[in-house]
């Protein structure tokens, strides 16, 4: 039988109180965005469901893209039947039929949302699995672990019948949050950091520090292809190359080697800082994880935090570092961060960085030099592009030269 709808359930979105419309509104615009490419989908929510009806579009295709939908708990293959007990019967036997194999098990788990229908969850049971067993030679029950569970949902406008369920991401919807700019180098930690924020429901726009020619146009191409993984989610990420060259020299030039590090950081802070007030957002995100380098252990991020009263989330801070490694295997981010080519954080790198280094003492050593108007220009020049996830993968990156 060829299902005509998608069911989606949307787990956390079901305990919002008064403002659950408002989460339902994101989900729908995220869906409506990842389903783009489908222009005869249709789609319909209420507070307690969301519905996709394919109109004919290719389902299988559709329930890879619902797969990485933030917000989605799981969701059902699903079709659609009027509340007529002879209707439920004989569709609940042509969808049981279609995938039936000789030997295999069924059960049914009914859900009764409407009480007005005029069979209880026993009378569901009983009617509709007395019938698949009369009509279905060689059928059991196996209520425990069926290979077959039918999923039969009465609700006011109709029976929903389904067979499947389909974990989904999680989460909350994609801008449901509010916005956060990212601090995305090249390395590994920080697209699981964008992934992990965007799952809880912030839209991102990120942030990387270009260095030419101590970083290359291979290195610029490779954030621009994490950026267009972390685009995959939500359709399309804001990516915002930042001129750093001058500031890293003088910083070589003013500051001591071991503090080097630190003022670094600091300054990158700052430019985060000017580039998040334009552009209207509310955190900035991190891919710190406690003590894996130097510039990560807490007398560290005091050091650095003081530049910025901005809410800094580092959704890794107790990750392991294999753990981290993991979650960029299955995001598809892994491949490309492991790509041999330097970033502006790998260069410049003092050989013996300050561990545990003083707020007083990097305020000293900067006091020296004033680098704020070389703040303001990089913050003026900076380079933003749209990534979106397109199939070819160099578009973004030939439109710059």
């Amino acid at each position: 039988m060829k299902y005509d709808r998608i069911l989606i359930r949307y787990g956390e979105i079901s305990t919002k109180g008064r403002n659950r419309n408002k989460f339902v509104d994101k989900l729908r615009k995220s869906v409506r965005i990842a389903l783009a490419p489908f222009p005869k989908v249709k789609i319909e929510s209420s507070r307690d469901r969301m519905y996709v009806l394919l109109n004919g579009e290719d389902g299988i295709e559709i329930i890879e893209k619902l797969k990485n939908i933030f917000g989605i708990q799981s969701f059902s293959p699903a079709i659609k039947v009027e509340r007529n007990v002879e209707v439920l019967k004989q569709a609940s036997l042509d969808l049981v039929s279609s995938l039936y194999m000789e030997g295999q098990t069924f059960k049914i788990t009914p859900k009764r949302s409407d009480k007005s229908f005029e069979l209880n969850t026993d009378g569901i049971n009983h009617t509709i699995g007395g019938h698949l067993l009369q009509s279905i030679p060689g059928l059991k029950v196996d209520v425990r672990n069926p290979d077959i569970n039918l999923r039969i949902e009465v609700r006011k406008e109709a029976i929903y019948l389904s067979c499947e369920t389909i974990q989904g991401a999680g989460g909350l919807p994609m801008g449901s949050s509010g916005k956060a700019m990212l601090m995305l180098s090249g390395g590994i930690d920080s697209p699981v950091a964008g992934y992990l924020a965007m799952k809880r429901g912030l839209e991102i726009e990120a942030v990387h520090f270009f260095s030419p020619p101590f970083t290359s146009e291979r290195s610029k191409e490779k954030v621009i292809d994490l950026s267009r993984k972390l685009a995959e989610i939500y359709g399309a990420i804001t990516l915002h190359i930042v001129p750093f060259t001058a500031i890293q020299q003088a910083i070589r030039e003013q500051i001591p080697e071991n503090y080097s590090m630190t003022s670094t950081r600091r300054m990158m802070l700052r430019i985060t800082e000017g580039i998040r007030q334009k552009r209207e957002g509310l955190a900035i995100i991190t891919g710190e994880s406690l003590g894996q380098v130097a510039s990560q252990t807490v007398e560290s991020m005091f050091a650095i935090n003081e530049v910025t009263n901005t809410p800094i989330l580092r959704p890794l801070i107790t990750m392991d570092k294999t753990d981290i490694i993991k979650l960029a295997e299955e995001i598809d981010t892994l491949e490309i961060s492991n790509r041999p080519f330097e970033d502006c954080c790998t260069i410049f790198v003092p050989s013996s960085p300050k561990t545990k280094p003083k707020r007083e003492k990097v305020q000293h050593f900067e006091s020296f030099f004033d680098f704020e108007p070389m703040i303001q220009v990089a913050i003026n020049e900076v380079e933003t592009i749209v990534i979106k996830p397109v199939d070819d993968k160099h578009t973004e990156f030939q439109s710059l030269f």
